[in-house]
């Protein structure tokens, strides 16, 4: 048995895991550093090194942390929407998944770090595989969404979803727009009222 696997292992190994994935969602991969994670865990700067063999290995230990978070938090706010939810409901619950949904996420810089989170995951090859997944998992929880709300649609559907949001939300920073949410809002209720 490996320090890292004893109870008092594992609780460091998670607690480096929480403390990089905060930093990811506040200041992106530049953000993650070993001496800020150890910090910001309130451990050792040793223990980085000793729980994860690369920084590589820690980033993608948050990046999946996150997403375990959000699926989470996405698949429990899906369990509280009642059958049938309807057209407002269903616009929300998108925009959650897709832009986040605590408290500051209407904050532009809320969504423009996250949009700059997932532009820097396609320059981190070893990603690829937990992202892929986080894909596949995203599109799952927006069919059943739609299902929920009472407006079941094919995977075609979803993906122009996805890419009207990403779109509207681009073109929102681009010029510097104070809500990107509300533009992605008015432009899919605009699409799926048609």
């Amino acid at each position: 048995m490996t320090a890292a696997s004893t109870p008092k292992g594992e609780r460091r190994r998670h607690a480096l895991v929480e403390a990089a994935a905060q930093l990811l969602a506040e200041g992106g991969f530049d953000a993650i550093r070993h001496r800020a994670v150890a910090e910001r865990a309130g451990l050792p700067l040793a223990s980085t090194t000793y729980y994860f063999d690369s920084l590589d290995e820690l980033i993608t230990a948050a990046v999946m942390h996150r997403g375990e978070v959000e699926f989470a938090r996405g698949w429990a706010q899906l369990e509280r929407t009642p059958p049938n939810a309807g057209f407002d409901a269903l616009v929300e619950l998108v925009l959650d998944q897709l832009l986040g949904d605590e408290p500051e996420s209407g904050d532009a810089e809320a969504v423009l770090l996250r949009y700059e989170r997932l532009v820097a995951t396609g320059r981190r090859p070893y990603l690829k595989p937990v992202m892929g997944s986080d894909a596949v998992k995203l599109r799952e929880l927006l069919s059943a969404i739609f299902t929920k709300c009472g407006m079941p649609v094919d995977t075609a559907r979803i993906e122009q979803v996805i890419a009207l949001v990403d779109g509207a939300v681009l073109n929102a920073i681009i010029e510097i727009h104070a809500d990107p949410r509300a533009r992605a809002r008015q432009i899919l209720r605009a699409a799926l009222a048609e």
